[in-house]
């Protein structure tokens, strides 16, 4: 009947379900007369009211969209074959969950460069029953394990708890089985996700449909937070770097994922990530150079900060300058520095240096001046209500003779000096070790501009395109974090930087990375790191792993990690299906599924085989979509119950590290 109408079909014949609908949800006249001349249609969709007939126009609606009634070209394949088992039911009224994998909803795939999503994945998109869910995040196999040291690579034999670890496998099946053994005991969390990107701006980290664009992405961003809270340790902390699209969006996740029952919100840091040029920037409004890092601690009231400094410009405030500070304190003497240094500098005083000099010149003299003779410079400021009995007596003691300068000894403290009801501020507090640097500091702030982003492209000799962080940031967000042998994850490890700078620092690490990035791969960059890597960090924090010895003292006692895999079993067959191109190659691998693949319960190779004709007219994106769907989920990876299952083909000494990696403690 509908075919009658071309409102309703396309010239082949194809039902337009979104015109149908809406043309019944208007009451369409001709929609109705179609359904009541059909004696079937009108009892199933209109009811007697008092001599009236009352249109169901929800149910009607449930019975267009739904696939069982009216399929498409797949669906109706699924059904020859016996694989459909939907219900029509609205998921929000059913107990299944969607699983659409890797990509795009509940249970995501991730750590992608921008470039590399740009792939289709839509035929990967299931449901599931929750148990089935379960079981597909339980703890997996691990295989492949190499030992990486100062020796070069080798096969690993044993696993030591202060081993460090790069896992190669799905981030979210490996947040699972970490979870097994590294609950509650990793202190810092960095990641930096592949990031959402809204429609106007036209890009989009997650191609799919515009309507579940920003969703995707927020799920796929909570099913890997809600583990990684379970990891951190009770004073831990996750750092999230994202851009400006969807900051917002990712601020109100991490609170409802990490404040359970307090505020567990640190700060949220602006970094300066690169600067206006050209015609960098296609959007309307200002230019765009920062990106944001959101800091949630798992409890804020055990978390501890380890105060950071910064780089900063000579204070002319501290203009004052004792000659000789040997001497005893009455025959201190005591001038302009300004004064003093022009002098040294063969100007009869300030006024003259200025003159011939310019401010801004003397000023830079005066600044080196200044660091080299830190303990003689000084500046008067006032003495806080807070200070102790011993120093307001003094101050007031001092303003009795308002020449006279006095000295306040104290034990475990620096000394007090007051004149005239003020302390003498010496510059030298000003003075820390900043980036292997003596340089005058102040207390870091949530702006962050100080960290280069160009001239990175070198850092472990590796690169990545878009997306490569500079190790002085990740160095700065670990010291302030972390303490030495502390534990640090990144489970978007990308290049390897978050792990790099935590072997330069002395920290134990756990990375995780799903893509090949071959010559840029994490392992390569932390091999060079191992053989010394000059660039990043390395010369701040005196890095040299051939003569160990940090620039405290303490030796590097991380510097070496095991690499290994996820064992895969369906995984690799996906991955053969998705890389395919012809339709004939895809015919070819249903034999390879019955013989090497573990099959849905759901599946009947007898009545594939008898709709194998069917199975050739279908899109090949239908075709791979099916195969996969033919695969049972749960067996993408080796579950760690079923490693001695002889199906498998894990090496003894793979099962052995296996034990060893969830028997640590």
């Amino acid at each position: 009947m509908l075919r009658m109408d071309s409102r309703f079909c396309t010239e082949d014949g194809h039902l337009l379900k979104n015109n149908v609908i809406e043309a019944a949800l208007a009451l369409d006249p001709k929609l109705l007369h179609y359904l009541l001349a059909d004696e079937k249609l009108k009892k199933q969709f209109f009811s007697e009211v008092d001599g009236l007939l009352v249109f169901d126009k929800v149910k009607f609606q449930r019975f267009v969209m739904n696939k069982q009634f009216l399929p498409d070209s797949y669906t109706a394949f699924k059904n020859k074959v016996g694989l459909t088992n939907e219900q029509g039911e609205f998921l929000s009224e059913s107990r299944e969950v969607v699983l659409s994998w890797p990509y795009k909803d509940c249970m995501l795939e991730g750590g992608q460069t921008k470039e590399d999503a740009k792939r289709q994945e839509i035929f990967w998109n299931e449901t599931l029953a929750p148990d089935e869910i379960n079981r597909l995040t339980e703890p997996k196999a691990l295989c492949h394990f190499r030992r990486y040291d100062s020796k070069g690579e080798h096969e690993a034999t044993e696993l030591s708890p202060d081993d460090n670890l790069i896992i190669k496998g799905n981030n979210l099946l490996a947040l699972y089985s970490l979870r097994e053994r590294f609950r509650n005991s990793v202190k810092l969390i960095y990641i930096d996700p592949p990031y959402y990107f809204s429609a106007n701006k036209g890009e989009d980290t997650f191609l799919y449909n515009s309507n579940f664009k920003l969703s995707t992405w927020l799920t796929f961003m909570r099913n890997r937070l809600e583990i990684a809270r379970d990891l951190l340790s009770d004073d831990g902390a996750i750092f999230v770097q994202i851009s400006d699209d969807g900051v917002g969006e990712l601020h109100c996740l991490l609170k409802q994922v990490f404040n359970v029952g307090e505020n567990n919100f640190i700060n949220k840091i602006t970094v300066k990530t690169k600067s206006p040029s050209g015609f960098a920037s296609v959007n309307p409004g200002v230019f765009e150079t920062a990106e944001y890092i959101l800091a949630f601690a798992k409890h804020k009231r055990l978390w501890k900060y380890n105060q950071q400094f910064v780089k900063s410009d000579y204070d002319d405030n501290y203009k004052w300058f004792i000659i000789d500070k040997s001497k005893i304190i009455e025959d201190w003497e005591i001038v302009d520095v300004f004064e003093y240094v022009a002098k040294l500098n063969g100007f009869k005083d300030k006024k003259e240096a200025i003159q011939q000099l310019g401010i801004e010149m003397l000023k830079s003299k005066v600044a080196i001046f200044a660091l080299q003779h830190s303990e003689q410079i000084f500046r008067y400021t006032a003495i806080g209500k807070n200070a102790g009995q011993d120093v307001v007596t003094l101050q007031k003691k001092s303003k009795e003779t308002p020449k006279s300068i006095y000295k306040l000894e104290r034990e475990n403290h620096y000394d007090v000096y007051i004149q005239n009801g003020q302390e003498l501020a010496f510059y030298s507090k000003k003075i820390r070790l900043v980036d292997g640097e003596n340089v005058p500091s102040m207390q870091l702030s949530n702006i962050w501009n100080d960290v280069p982003y160009e001239g990175i492209a070198k850092e472990g000799d590796v690169t990545l395109k878009g997306g490569k962080k500079p190790e002085k940031l990740i160095k700065r967000i670990i010291e302030m974090a972390t303490n030495q042998n502390d534990v640090v994850l990144d489970f978007h490890l990308g290049s390897g930087t978050t792990a790099a700078v935590a072997m330069k620092l002395n920290r134990r690490f756990i990375g995780i990375e799903q893509l090949n990035y071959l010559e840029n791969d994490s392992v390569v960059r932390l091999q060079n790191v191992i053989k010394g890597d000059p660039t990043g960090i390395s010369k701040s924090v005196g890095w040299n792993p051939q003569n160990p010895g940090l620039l405290d003292g303490d030796k590097y006692e991380h510097n070496s990690f095991v690499y290994c895999e996820l064992a895969q079993a369906n995984q690799q067959l996906v991955e053969e299906i998705m890389a395919a191109t012809e339709p004939f190659k895809l015919q070819e691998m249903w034999e390879r599924l019955q013989e090497k693949g573990f099959l849905s319960y759901k599946v009947s190779p007898k009545m594939f085989d008898e709709g194998a004709e069917t199975f050739k007219d279908l899109s090949l994106d239908d075709q791979k979509r099916f195969l996969i769907e033919c695969l049972d989920k749960n067996m993408l990876y080796i579950p760690l119950a079923d490693i001695d299952d002889e199906a498998f083909t894990l090496t003894e000494n793979d099962k052995l590290l296996t034990r060893q990696f969830y028997a640590r403690r």
